[in-house]
């Protein structure tokens, strides 16, 4: 990403966030705090709020056509008179969806995606769906079956859904890219700098960072702009055009870290907080309060009886409903790989499971028959000395390459779940030399048995190293829920259909 020259001026500060024209004209004084002018930034986010309040108060209203043209009302109402009455509560709807969240989680997180939402919109739908009932039986003249309330709430869910899948992507297409500071140099500052360049989608651009300490050097090339106890930070990000400040806690002391939440809110930059404890720290954590004293709760080390219990009956649904669709695909794909190459058609390999407890992984076969033999020399070619990783592996078939790009050689893993090795959602299940390699606290990653898919899976695959797959799979271990494995087998299929990160 390219690196826009500070701008110091009122004028050149109006402009920010183009093509969106600013809320205040450039001739009109901008609020001040103190000497300093305040950048105003938070109207990226009152866009996107009022955006997103539009799309779903649309998507309600077009909902609400299609259930009473499909399904209607009763009493020789006509259906627009339906229509008309549910309309008049759409204010409602956008003000229920505030009392959820669903308006502001966006300017608090640096990567939010629609999935986020489902949990808060079905809640919101399901209560709007009875008060809305209520309002038909007891004010509307015209009644409503609830059969019709039943289609309704179902075609809202699926319509705001996607409205709002559209709504982001074009927003984050027209603005221009939140400009993003660091303070302090934490141990996953690094991490978080390559992931914020490396996701054009989320159109984040680390600019610099300020240290505690002049002797800081650069981190992967992001410039310093100073010592946190030297520079002005208020008048630094005015000038630098900051939208959001990320604070790295292992640097950043209570009493500076006080400070720069006042310096950011004097001139309205969002702040994150970039924990050192990123292994303790997940989507799971729970704020807590007791008697004004903030608490962060987090997992417990074993999962309870009912959530090892929910966690295998996901499995055995999940992998009993594919495995029957599957079976018609494998009996072609089998005889695809016996017509290209000889040797069987499913290949088995030694993994490592649950508690260091060894299984054998089924697969297609996508390489030729004696493809182990050659591994070891081949790894010295290997990109990631961890593992073998090759751009262009000789030993992978034609019709191999084929299954490898759709992940189609990984159908047979469905039996390795209904009998209990893997699960659907888990760790990256590591053969015995790479299982080696990893030791001290990232032996957690052994605590839930391996998945078909998880973290590596959707956020790159073969693209990650091995040393930051292994640090997802213990987040994803430390972290896990039952939304949470909904979610990322969710997320599968379009990284699938991408053929992101596939080798």
């Amino acid at each position: 990403m390219s690196e826009a020259a500070p701008l110091g001026t009122e004028a050149q500060a109006a402009s920010l966030d183009a093509p969106f024209p600013p809320r205040i004209g450039p001739q009109t004084a901008l609020p001040r705090v103190g000497t300093l002018v305040a950048p105003n930034y938070g109207r990226r986010d009152w866009f996107l709020r009022r955006l997103l309040a539009v799309s779903d108060a649309g998507c309600l209203g077009l909902a609400m056509v299609a259930a009473m043209v499909l399904v209607g009302g009763r009493g020789g109402h006509p259906w627009d008179e339906y229509v008309l009455f549910g309309w008049i509560t759409l204010p409602a709807w956008v003000v229920l969806f505030k009392f959820y969240g669903l308006y502001e989680r966006d300017a608090k997180r640096l990567s939010h995606s629609t999935l986020d939402d489902l949990p808060p919109l079905f809640h919101g739908l399901v209560v709007g769906c009875l008060l809305m009932w209520c309002w038909f039986v007891l004010v509307a003249p015209a009644k409503l079956m609830f059969t019709a309330i039943l289609a309704f709430g179902g075609l809202a869910m699926a319509l705001v859904l996607a409205g709002r899948v559209l709504t982001r992507a074009g927003f984050l297409r027209a603005i221009s890219p939140e400009r993003v500071l660091l303070v302090g140099t934490g141990q996953a500052s690094g991490a978080l700098i390559e992931k914020m360049r490396g996701s054009a989608s989320r159109r984040l651009e680390p600019i610099g960072m300020v240290t505690c300490t002049d002797d800081t050097d650069e981190v992967l090339g992001l410039p310093r702009l100073g010592c946190l106890d030297a520079v002005g930070l208020p008048n630094l990000m005015v000038d630098q055009r900051v939208g959001r400040v990320v604070v790295a806690d292992a640097e950043v002391d209570g009493e500076r870290l006080l400070g720069v939440l006042r310096d950011c809110k004097k001139v309205s930059v969002k702040v994150s907080l970039l924990p050192a404890t990123f292994s303790a720290l997940g989507p799971s954590v729970e704020v807590d309060d007791l008697q004004g004293v903030t608490v962060l709760g987090i997992n417990p080390s074993v999962l309870s009886r009912s959530s090892r219990l929910a966690k295998r009956t996901l499995d055995l649904l999940g992998a009993g409903v594919m495995a029957i669709v599957a079976v018609p695909l494998l009996v072609v794909l089998g005889v695809a790989i016996k017509l290209d190459s000889p040797g069987p058609v499913f290949f088995g390999q030694e993994r490592i499971g649950q508690g260091g407890k060894r299984f054998r992984l089924l697969k297609l076969r996508t390489m030729v028959a004696d493809a182990e033999g050659k591994r070891a020399e081949l790894l010295a070619q290997s990109k990631d000395p961890a593992w073998l990783h090759l751009e262009h592996d000789p030993r992978v078939t034609r019709v191999g390459r084929v299954l490898r790009l759709a992940s189609l050689d990984e159908l047979p893993q469905l039996w390795n779940v209904l009998k209990g090795d893997m699960s659907l959602v888990g760790p990256r299940p590591l053969v015995a030399e790479e299982d080696e390699m990893v030791d001290d606290w990232a032996r957690g990653r052994l605590d839930l048995t391996p998945g078909v898919t998880g973290l590596w899976q959707v956020l790159g695959r073969t693209s990650i190293p091995f040393e930051e797959m292994v640090k997802l799979d213990y987040l994803y271990v430390t972290n896990w829920s039952l939304w949470g494995d909904v979610r990322l087998m969710l997320r599968t299929l379009p990284v699938v259909l991408r053929r992101s990160g596939a080798n």
